[in-house]
């Protein structure tokens, strides 16, 4: 009786081989802390520290910039619903302005470490 006929064996198909430089093992590298680990955690905390300071300075300005607005008389007395516009100011923008620059700081330095991350994973 005759079967079906052997099926030939499989075979590897791969469509580009890689040529090059090795494949960096960076996970590797940042673990044992060579001294490509360090240059990639050292740039981290140089993007943490740009981020930090830059935020840091547009909040300094913005706050330094309030008496400089309220020297103005025309702005010191101003009366809005019965409360001078400098206490307004004070109470209604300032907070939120420095919890706004808080979230920004905060998705952004989640976006350096991603970033990192996804640097560092094989």
């Amino acid at each position: 009786m005759i079967g079906p006929a052997p099926r030939p064996p499989r075979r590897r198909v791969v469509l580009a081989e890689r040529r090059g430089a090795r494949r960096v093992r960076t996970r590797v590298e940042v673990a044992e802390q060579t001294e490509i680990g360090e240059a990639l955690i050292n740039g981290l905390i140089r993007a943490q520290l740009g981020l930090a300071l830059s935020c840091g300075l547009v909040i300094a300005l913005l706050l330094a910039a309030l008496p400089l607005l309220f020297g103005v008389t025309a702005v010191a007395e101003t009366v809005v619903l019965g409360i001078r516009l400098p206490w307004l100011v004070l109470g209604g923008a300032a907070y939120p302005l420095l919890w706004l620059t808080g979230r920004v700081y905060l998705r952004l330095s989640e976006r350096n470490e991603n970033d990192f991350l996804e640097l560092t994973g094989d």
